[in-house]
């Protein structure tokens, strides 16, 4: 059986040039959203958090009690 030989040859590219991109991996990109997840999460409980406080230091009950039915959903127990 005879060898298969193989032979590349460049040839100059006369059109624009192209930039090749390179792919984040996956394990990189589920950390970095994992993250950016909890960041988002913890900001947002705190806001809410701050405003519930602020409602009960004004004694807005009718606000207290719409951002304590939002406030349900960041506590897990």
């Amino acid at each position: 059986m005879k060898k298969q030989k193989l032979i590349y040859q460049l040839y100059r590219y006369a059109g624009k040039p192209m930039k090749a991109k390179r792919d984040v991996p996956f394990e990189l990109k589920l950390s970095a959203q994992l993250v950016l997840d909890e960041m988002c999460f913890t900001w947002n409980k705190q806001t809410l958090e701050s405003a519930i406080n602020q409602a009960i230091d004004t004694g807005d009950r009718e606000r207290f009690a719409q951002l304590s039915k939002e406030y349900r959903h960041y506590i897990w127990e």
